[in-house]
């Protein structure tokens, strides 16, 4: 693809990665055969290829419109169409730079800004997401079916998770949604790491990773985010930790990314290069211990386990089939339903900012899994997890719960 950036943005680090990025763009269109909104829509300026052409336009000069905009918006950032390009094009980079051009020059409603900033302000933060979302909790009848289908019951949080020291040590991200939402995923994930000889570190200055306000075009304010990270994750890997081990695949993709986000920082370009190298999805750290595990777990009652791969897993992270063995060495039947690779909707906020087009993937997403007539659904990532336990009676929870519970049943 020819390229003739406008002048604010050909020489500048976004310039330079935009106009790479598109001249690798071929037109071919396999991009839209596994886009999730262009199948729902049958918009081509909702499909990859039509909002590259977008994008493309307003960085060579074009004046943007609410109507771009909206296209823009639509995106699930589910990076299908990353896995299908034969040319490598990496669009959720390009996504981010047109995104953040765009929402200069369009100024979004008072409403909208309301609530974007809400989101980047409350979310990220759990001493305010926290109260907040047990008064949502509470008051749960009052509210709409879309808020009510956010608002999962009370999550038990399981036992005190262990604190035992072991000589194989890993750095491990909290999250900022999760330990309110699905507290018992990182205490199940603790537990599991303590029961394979791991010493889980949380530093208390760590907090979101800062994919959320990035992705709400609060740059700025999701750098600092991914800077207080490294800063908080520093001492403890020149201390030598394996690993920076991340159990929510939406922050995992973020931070194997820190090194690309921060690449023009001279004082973290390279500490975020090492982060970026140490960090693991949790799979990546429980996987090659399966035949372990095998020999200590119980037999589950629930025996058919329907997964839903997070599109950051699969397309963001490129991690595929590491569960799927994981499970089936632990005696489970692990069925996969059809049109895995599309998403289910949640994608960060975007269920929130763009509830209609979400739940419309969710329903999609709930019935195929259906099909394989699970005894339940397991996934590897909050957002994913929260978003389908709203439509079906189907239990539905992280993989890693289901192994802490198997674990803990043996040791009855």
């Amino acid at each position: 693809m020819q390229t003739r950036l406008a002048d604010f943005i050909k020489d500048t680090p976004e310039g330079v990665d935009a106009d790479a990025i598109l001249r690798r763009c071929v037109h071919c269109g396999f991009c839209t055969a596994t886009c999730p909104t262009y199948q729902e829509l049958g918009d081509e300026l909702d499909g990859p290829r039509g909002r590259i052409y977008l994008i493309k336009q307003v960085l060579e000069g074009a004046p943007a419109t609410a109507k771009t905009q909206s296209h823009l918006d639509r995106c699930l950032s589910c990076r299908n169409c990353e896995s299908t390009c034969p040319s490598g094009v990496e669009y959720g980079r390009l996504l981010d730079i047109g995104r953040h051009v765009v929402d200069a020059q369009v100024k979004r409603p008072l409403g909208a800004r309301i609530v974007r900033r809400a989101l980047a302000t409350v979310l990220p933060n759990p001493r305010l997401f926290g109260p907040a979302y047990r008064l949502g909790q509470r008051l749960r009848p009052l509210l709409p079916a879309s808020l009510k289908a956010k608002l999962l019951p009370q999550s038990d949080a399981g036992a005190a998770p262990p604190r035992r020291a072991h000589a194989r040590k890993v750095l491990m991200l909290a999250g900022c949604v999760q330990p309110v939402m699905l507290p018992n995923i990182n205490h199940a994930t603790l537990r599991v790491l303590d029961a394979l000889g791991i010493e889980a570190i949380l530093p208390a200055d760590a907090g979101c990773c800062g994919a959320l306000r990035y992705h709400l075009d609060e740059q700025d304010a999701g750098l600092a985010d991914m800077r207080r990270n490294v800063d908080a994750w520093w001492p403890h890997i020149e201390a030598g930790v394996e690993a920076i081990v991340v159990n929510a695949s939406g922050c995992g993709v973020a931070v194997k990314e820190y090194g690309r986000y921060l690449r023009h920082d001279p004082a973290y370009a390279d500490k975020a290069a090492r982060v970026s190298a140490l960090a693991r999805d949790l799979v990546e750290i429980v996987a090659p211990e399966a035949a372990n595990l095998a020999a200590r777990v119980a037999a589950s009652p629930l025996r058919r386990v329907a997964y839903h791969p997070p599109c950051t897993l699969q397309h963001g992270q490129r991690v595929r089939g590491q569960l799927e063995k994981l499970l089936q060495t632990l005696g489970l039947a692990v069925l996969l339903p059809t049109d895995s690779h599309l998403c289910c909707g949640s994608a960060g906020t975007y269920s929130l900012l763009q509830p209609e087009l979400s739940l419309k993937l969710r329903d999609n997403k709930l019935a195929a899994l259906a099909r394989t007539t699970p005894d339940l659904i397991v996934s590897g990532n909050v957002g994913c997890i929260g978003h389908l336990r709203g439509g079906t009676a189907t239990p539905v929870m992280h993989w890693v719960e289901l192994v802490d519970r198997m674990l803990t049943d043996t040791a009855r």
